[in-house]
């Protein structure tokens, strides 16, 4: 059965071609993602308003304990894609020529197949299963005590004896390449049409791989300007997701085309 259904998603997955882009596409896509915030900025915002809340509760709850502060926040960028759900189906409305309402956003909640529920449902056990592997490691091999960002700046990052902060990044990265390689145009395409969360994940796989100077391009955009809102004290993010979310609609549609 594994092996009938893992074939039943690459046959969806070769129903859609992957169009070729230059390297600084995504430049493009955040242009566009911007046009797309400012022309229903009202949705827009209210989706980064509430995530930079969760961002921000985050920070509180582990206000003391940055040992779980540090694999929180990148937890929470890895549901991220599924959280932007509604940012697509505006930037979708809008390139449709069809006024975007709440009612369409709150819609795509909803799906009547459940395929972005159980996507969303794994992501969250990725991110919690990374939360608690980061809190481990830093708790269990730091010399010290981390309560703070200092804590973790002087006993994790400038302990050169432990290389804890280079086994950190290592397993960080062993997990967000492939979370980011599997979520990069899945969850748009679970929204776009009806194939299946496994031949979406392939899709997005086949992207990656064909064009991966672009992919890596767009990954430091994301990466930069989401830290960027998290050093304003959370309000930039206000602005950032919700562009960024737009943006990734456009990569998606420039990106994966149906094959003829």
């Amino acid at each position: 059965m594994p092996m009938l259904e893992t074939e039943k998603a690459l046959a969806q997955s070769r129903q859609f071609g992957v169009k070729p882009i230059p390297l600084l596409r995504p430049l493009g896509w955040l242009a566009r993602g911007w046009k797309d915030l400012w022309r229903c900025p009202g949705a827009s915002l209210a989706h980064g308003l509430v995530m930079a809340i969760a961002g921000a509760l985050i920070l509180w709850l582990a206000r003391d304990r940055f040992w779980l502060l540090a694999g929180a926040f990148s937890g929470f960028l890895l549901v991220a894609p599924i959280l932007a759900t509604g940012l697509y189906v505006i930037s979708r409305d809008i390139e449709m020529g069809r006024t975007p309402s709440l009612a369409r956003v709150l819609e795509a909640w909803r799906p009547r197949d459940g395929r972005l529920v159980v996507f969303g449902v794994l992501l969250a056990f990725a991110g919690t299963g990374w939360v608690m592997t980061s809190a481990s490691l830093i708790t269990g091999f730091a010399p010290q005590p981390i309560h703070s960002p200092g804590d973790f700046l002087q006993h994790v990052v400038l302990n050169d004896d432990s290389h804890l902060f280079e086994i950190w990044l290592g397993m960080g990265a062993l997990l967000a390449a492939p979370m980011f390689a599997s979520t990069m145009i899945a969850v748009p395409l679970l929204l776009d049409t009806q194939i299946g969360i496994l031949g979406a994940v392939f899709t997005s796989w086949r992207v990656v791989m064909e064009y991966p100077a672009p992919v890596a391009l767009w990954a430091a955009l994301i990466m930069l300007l989401t830290l960027l809102g998290m050093s304003s004290l959370m309000l930039g993010l206000i602005v950032i997701l919700p562009w960024l979310g737009h943006a990734s609609w456009h990569a998606y549609r420039d990106l994966v085309k149906k094959a003829e």
